[in-house]
């Protein structure tokens, strides 16, 4: 029984435990509860990330990945290539330390985000469109070898693929993890019937954690492989 007048915090006090070996000791629960699965190594530590950050096992299902997905993604990160937010949360949330592992000229400032832009609020406000239209499609030609991280707004999905079919705009990956109840579906459906380098969180969950959490797994893919 739980003395109700002790409060729990004292336990790990007790019994420290690092943040590192919280995480270490979350990982390994996972792959002991996870189910059979056909992702490759490198695969399942995405998946495995997206389980840690929501806790939700039947996140195992639904990733989708194209194939070299992940060796594009890495060949970016160490080239110091440009990445693209569809909002400021994520712009937020991506660990600038980790980047600069792989590449040690990123900052804050090589994550794009177009969304809060004045010109981009005033193209939407005339138009009545969403603000993510406008914002993907002014960062135009600076995607093209880019990782792109949508994790909220399926319009701006929707308007990247476009971009790649009329445009010729080429990402060297887009993690399409928009999240809601309109435009989700099918944004995140065309683009895996197009060419472009993905990894997709199929149905409607997706959002910033799930993106900022893809690509810090995609960082950690990579020190790995740098230490081998």
């Amino acid at each position: 029984m739980i003395n109700s007048n002790r409060p729990l915090i004292y336990d790990l006090l007790e019994n420290p435990l690092s943040g590192q070996q919280i995480e270490d000791r979350s990982f390994a629960a996972i792959d002991a509860e996870a189910s059979a699965h056909s992702y490759s190594s490198d695969e399942w530590q995405v998946v495995r990330r997206l389980i840690h950050t929501t806790a939700d096992f039947t996140i195992s299902d639904l990733v989708h990945f194209s194939p070299q997905a992940i060796e594009s993604a890495i060949t970016a990160l160490r080239g110091g290539k440009a990445i693209y937010a569809d909002s400021n949360m994520i712009r937020s949330g991506l660990s600038v330390a980790r980047l600069q592992k792989q590449y040690q000229d990123y900052e804050r400032e090589s994550i794009l985000c177009h969304v809060a832009d004045e010109d981009v609020v005033i193209e939407a406000q005339k138009s009545g469109l969403p603000r993510s239209l406008f914002a993907i499609r002014k960062a135009g030609k600076k995607l093209d070898g880019a990782i792109v991280l949508i994790g909220n707004a399926p319009v701006a999905l929707l308007e990247l693929n476009r971009m790649a079919i009329e445009e010729n705009i080429r990402p060297a990956l887009v993690i399409g993890m928009p999240v809601g109840f309109v435009h989700v579906l099918e944004s995140k459906e065309e683009l895996m019937r197009s060419e472009l380098p993905f990894i997709v969180l199929e149905g409607r969950r997706g959002g910033s954690p799930l993106a900022v959490a893809t690509l810090h797994a995609l960082c950690t893919i990579a020190a790995g492989q740098n230490t081998d």
